[in-house]
């Protein structure tokens, strides 16, 4: 029953936060500093992971394929569908759930148990559109540029391991990511990224709206944000992916 109500309610809560905006100058300033915070913000630690684990898959593919009839090229080849295919969105939006999902779930959280939400209510104003809906905007923009940058970052990693290791010729991956490409990997990766930013931003800003008691339940709701924003993120990464490339 408490799935149920939780979903209920959840489902409510987001009727409120695409309801219209106060003004639209400050709803247009939220989203820009929402993109700053918390797109721009994220920036640094996206290009760390996205460069270390492109190198990690090429040096994995390439000791595990050490046989004469595979050509070199195939480990760029591997390299370049699986950081467009779910690296580049699924695992760096999960990153995202944990960084970017429990900040929003803690500030709003915050601004719940201190009243001041309470005091936008009393106002007159929507408290879960002002609070929620800039963040969500912010997200769906911002993620797939994040996603893009992931995936040039990662193949780029891949290529320095690669040569600078001597498991692989340059030319020989460079051959490989430009075999047999599919232009479609690229779009469906950032559609996934869309829906991932989505639900990061509506499911933290969910739990930390309904905070209730002091600063320890603060810590409570952000975990729980982070965890269901993985958990919704792995489902529809399942739900997308035998829809677009089944």
């Amino acid at each position: 029953m408490a799935f149920l109500y939780q979903t209920g309610r959840y489902f409510l809560f987001l009727r409120r936060v695409f309801g219209r905006p106060v003004k639209h100058r400050i709803f247009l300033r939220q989203i820009i500093d929402e993109i700053d915070d918390l797109g721009v913000g994220s920036l640094g630690i996206v290009i760390i992971i996205s460069f270390f684990i492109g190198a990690v898959i090429t040096l994995q593919t390439a000791y595990n394929i050490e046989m004469p009839i595979i050509p070199k090229y195939t480990v760029g080849l591997a390299a370049r569908d699986t950081i467009l295919l779910e690296f580049s969105s699924t695992i760096v939006s999960l990153i995202l759930a944990g960084k970017v999902g429990s900040h929003i779930a803690s500030e709003i959280g915050t601004m719940r148990v201190t009243e001041q939400i309470d005091a936008l209510d009393v106002m007159g104003i929507n408290s879960a559109s002002y609070l929620v809906l800039p963040k969500v905007v912010a997200m769906i923009f911002i993620n797939p540029f994040l996603v893009m940058i992931s995936m040039g970052v990662g193949i780029g990693g891949g290529w320095i391991a690669g040569t600078f290791t001597g498991v692989v010729p340059s030319a020989e991956y460079i051959y490989g990511i430009q075999y047999g490409f599919i232009p479609f990997y690229v779009v469906y990766s950032l559609l996934k990224s869309v829906v991932f930013g989505f639900l990061i931003a509506t499911i933290s800003g969910y739990w930390g709206y309904y905070t209730t008691g002091g600063s320890l339940e603060v810590g409570r709701s952000s975990t729980r944000a982070v965890v269901v924003s993985s958990v919704q993120i792995l489902l529809f990464n399942l739900i997308i992916t035998q829809l677009l490339l089944a």
